[in-house]
């Protein structure tokens, strides 16, 4: 039988993206071509750079197409390459929102083109994944067809990812895994932290992963006093990850958006207790004080009296844990999600081969 081929319009580099690529080889068996833009969005002159080489990139990827001649195209975000993989002509097409609307930031004066680019690229699609509830919501609101979306998440590998945490109830373990950038509000979490210690509470806070902000989180942590008890790991590998997980009893999150967060499933997994911030994305998993915590944005006070109480209530916490271990097993499984999702791409090809 011949292999079936995807184009894969997104930046490849991503841990998502990588996820969502692999799970289609593991599991459909596709051969996958891939194609991003190359220029970086950083400083004036990269972006002009950028949105030139945007204008002019659908005739590079239609050459690709006629190299390669793809059984389908999938794109991350419902903007930029979602609506370059609805120019290509070929389908089935399948695009990916990738946070709670992709319209982002809200202030931009790009937003009405945003909109109308978005509003072709759901029109265009044959299949738009919605990696969550959250993001149904606006999708709604945009009168997207219902039947064109499939609300699941890619999931993760439970064979990595696995319930044997080792770091125990004598301290508070905290772990941060989000990349270092302003929306992720780290500098909160430092904060609440520096109010622990000043209530002599003993507790260890590894901060992972690389971003703008790193040198300034580092600075913040001097000025606060805490500097001894924060441990910055800057980019680490992903195998890296599950280790640090199951060493840490507690996994924080405070980001000011969300869509759906690998990372929040990988840390229920390994059984770190999760305190997130109260935003619709973290409510879509998380029930306050039932198996987490929400916490409202950029409120450091409540953030540091939040782990303080799960913190001194252990047979919650454990309950809680276990609880989410479960929630991962029926609801985040890669190996079960990608084989829908796989399968998904299989019938849509089959369809418009028929046709």
């Amino acid at each position: 039988m011949k292999k079936r081929k995807i184009l894969f319009l997104g930046e490849s580099y991503r841990a998502d993206a990588i996820t969502w690529m692999n799970g289609l080889k593991e599991f459909g068996d596709f051969e996958i071509i891939t194609w991003e833009l190359k220029t970086q969005n950083n400083g004036i002159k990269n972006r002009i750079k950028r949105i030139l080489e945007y204008v002019f990139c659908i005739f590079k990827i239609r050459k690709i197409i006629k190299q390669h001649k793809p059984d389908m195209v999938i794109a991350e975000r419902t903007t930029s390459y979602g609506f370059l993989a609805a120019l290509t002509g070929v389908h089935p097409v399948a695009i990916a929102q990738q946070g709670k609307t992709d319209l982002w930031p809200e202030n931009s004066i790009s937003l009405p083109l945003k909109k109308q680019i978005q509003h072709y690229a759901f029109k265009k699609a044959n299949l738009i994944h919605a990696w969550g509830p959250v993001m149904t919501i606006s999708m709604k609101q945009a009168k997207v067809d219902e039947k064109k979306i499939l609300v699941l998440p890619k999931g993760i590998n439970l064979n990595l990812f696995q319930n044997n945490n080792l770091s125990g109830n004598s301290k508070i373990k905290a772990v941060v895994t989000r990349s270092l950038l302003p929306e992720y509000r780290h500098a909160v979490i430092l904060n609440a932290f520096a109010l622990l210690k000043q209530n002599n509470i003993d507790f260890e806070l590894t901060i992972v992963g690389d971003g703008t902000l790193l040198s300034a989180l580092k600075d913040l942590s001097k000025e606060l006093q805490i500097e001894d008890n924060v441990i910055f790991t800057g980019k680490i590998p992903n195998t890296q990850l599950p280790k640090l997980l199951q060493e840490s009893n507690f996994y924080i999150s405070m980001p000011i958006t969300e869509g759906v967060s690998a990372s929040l499933f990988e840390a229920m997994a390994c059984g770190c207790y999760p305190i997130l911030s109260d935003i619709e994305g973290n409510q879509s998993w998380i029930s306050h004080r039932e198996n987490g915590q929400l916490i409202a944005i950029d409120n450091a006070k409540m953030l540091a009296d939040e782990l303080i109480w799960s913190f001194e209530n252990i047979e919650y916490r454990n309950e809680a844990v276990s609880k989410n271990r479960k929630f991962v097993e029926e609801n985040a499984n890669y190996s079960c999600n990608m084989k829908i999702i796989a399968e998904k791409y299989h019938q849509l090809i089959n369809t418009f081969k028929n046709k």
